[in-house]
């Protein structure tokens, strides 16, 4: 299995520029998750790049993980920063993936970025079905097969990666577990993109999410539950008043629970907008397509 270089990862967070920052603002860079607690642990005082990747410190049978049901999710501005550079290569996000298909290398990764932020501003919880591509719009979906024994995922793309020659796209622990290369640590794959016009539209499932008795009944799938404390921002005001307004009109919009949360920045007091809080990822992104299509900006995804 690879270990990142922090350059790498250090680079897809910075080139994100003001899109990004929204994210930055309201949420810490290293929010973990709850889990079983068995992850490993790393001294604070280890330099990132020195921390070994893994899986957790007992295995994790997630064999029967549900399946990802794939949705047509609006393409933001937050990992699509195109083109962009790492490690002195330049990479094109892709405008379209209709028809992309590739034969190559695939990793994994786990313990060193459980809990962190991805590309996107969402969190990398190695327990769901999830991917990172260096060129593929954030978020998408894609079918990769393992070319050795025959098995096939889908898996939503959320991240940047692997930067690393002759690798095509890095997995999650349970993604790579599924198609059966977790030991091993690399497998030679076939990755196909989902064409989104072809998928159903996240909006459809925005309803229940909203009703609270609803959402108790919906399938516990590992690969869009959330995080607790998972919101929408919509921005961040200087003016009080302002924020409140903007509350008050989402509250009208969406039905949701919008809270004005301030923080003080330098000396500066800041009046955050925020959605949720929002338990299922397919929720999740029909509420952000819902907002921009409102035209309220492009919200980001925070987790406090």
């Amino acid at each position: 299995m690879k270990i990142r270089k922090i350059a790498a990862k250090a680079a897809g967070f910075a080139r994100f520029g003001a899109g990004f920052t929204l994210v930055l603002l309201g949420a810490c860079s290293t929010v973990p998750l709850q889990d079983s607690g068995k992850a490993k642990v790393e001294p604070e005082d280890v330099p990132f790049d020195q921390v070994r990747d893994s899986g957790p410190d007992v295995p994790v049978d997630m064999l029967a993980t549900p399946e990802v049901t794939p949705v047509r999710e609006p393409i933001g501005v937050a990992g699509n920063k195109s083109p962009y550079v790492v490690n002195g290569v330049r990479y094109r996000v892709l405008k379209g993936v209709k028809g992309y298909s590739e034969r190559g290398h695939a990793s994994w990764y786990g313990t060193k970025f459980h809990g962190r932020k991805t590309a996107n501003g969402e969190v990398y919880n190695m327990y769901a079905l999830s991917a990172a591509h260096k060129t593929l719009p954030l978020p998408s979906y894609a079918k990769v097969t393992n070319l050795d024994n025959g098995r096939s995922i889908i898996v939503r793309v959320n991240d940047r990666g692997p930067f690393v020659p002759g690798r095509i796209i890095d997995l999650s622990y349970t993604a790579a577990q599924k198609l059966g290369y977790i030991d091993k640590g690399v497998a030679r794959v076939e990755v196909v993109a989902l064409d989104p016009e072809s998928l159903p539209s996240a909006t459809e499932s925005l309803a229940v999410e909203k009703d609270a008795a609803a959402r108790k009944g919906l399938p516990q799938d590992a690969s869009f539950k959330l995080p607790e404390n998972t919101f929408l921002q919509v921005g961040a005001y200087s003016s009080s008043s302002q924020a409140e307004e903007i509350r008050g009109q989402l509250a009208a919009a969406f039905g949701y629970p919008v809270s004005v949360s301030p923080i003080n920045r330098d000396g500066k007091m800041l009046y955050r907008v925020r959605i949720g809080p929002i338990a299922q990822q397919r929720a999740l992104a029909a509420l952000r397509e819902s907002v921009e299509q409102e035209n309220f900006g492009q919200p980001q995804v925070v987790v406090d």
